[in-house]
């Protein structure tokens, strides 16, 4: 399981061009009950966890990465929200009570790299759910994994800080490594630090997904292009699925 390391300081930043607003919009309008408690797992910086607290919700966030956590907590106090942040392992979630909506945005289930570590997180988020509880989750999709990020290399560059991220795709594994050197510039100086880290992620198909979900328990399985309330293309870059949690045996 991949743990965000120098990494986190600066992720937020290199994410600036995602609408965040608009996301966190997107997945709230799944869930219909008020004042619901969420957890936000593989929550990194707290982007969403900040977000549907300030729209009134209960919400606890958890990240295996303690780097991302503290980040995150300075964010909840800057917001002026009560977010209580824990690190935990998404296969090994154990909240202190149960949850109305479990939420796992921007890839944390491709960072499961096998249909064992996915099953172990569908099933530890089934026990952390209420009754007919509500599973919210997206994958960058086998198509883009396999397709855009390939073994293909991007760049870029912010004010303070760069990056080369090169790909390799692997298509029996279907396992894409992510290769980031990073250059990060130095408070005061007209330098920058160079550090790297590697990431690895798993492409899953909609039906992969959509077994493990049943054989976790879930029922009620619904799949979208993300960011729409459409059926996946077969170019769809990202899947949105909604699962509910059904009755304990």
């Amino acid at each position: 399981m991949q743990v965000y390391g120098r990494f986190a300081g600066i992720y937020d930043e290199l994410m600036a061009d995602i609408d965040r607003d608009e996301w966190a919009r997107y997945l709230l309008s799944f869930v219909e009950k008020e004042n619901a408690l969420i957890a936000d797992v593989a929550c990194g910086t707290g982007e969403f966890s900040v977000r549907f607290a300030k729209e009134g919700y209960r919400v606890i966030g958890s990240d295996i990465s303690e780097d991302m956590l503290f980040i995150a907590a300075e964010k909840a106090r800057s917001w002026a929200v009560n977010v209580p942040f824990i690190c935990q392992d998404m296969r090994e979630l154990a909240l202190h009570r149960k949850v109305d909506v479990i939420c796992a945005a921007c890839d944390g289930v491709n960072y499961l790299q096998n249909d064992e570590d996915a099953l172990a997180f569908f099933i530890s988020a089934k026990r952390a759910l209420k009754n007919g509880g509500m599973l919210l989750f997206d994958v960058s999709s086998e198509y883009k994994l396999a397709n855009i990020l390939a073994c293909n290399t991007f760049a870029e560059e912010e004010a303070d800080c760069a990056y080369i991220w090169h790909n390799m795709y692997d298509e029996e594994s279907r396992l894409v490594k992510m290769e980031l050197t990073f250059f990060e510039k130095i408070h005061g100086k007209d330098e920058y630090e160079r550090f790297s880290e590697t990431h690895i992620q798993r492409a899953y198909t909609q039906d992969e997904l959509s077994e493990l979900l049943q054989k976790a328990g879930f029922k009620d399985i619904s799949v979208y292009d993300a960011f729409t309330k459409d059926e996946p293309r077969t170019d769809s870059e990202r899947l949105q699925f909604v699962a509910f949690a059904g009755e304990e045996e």
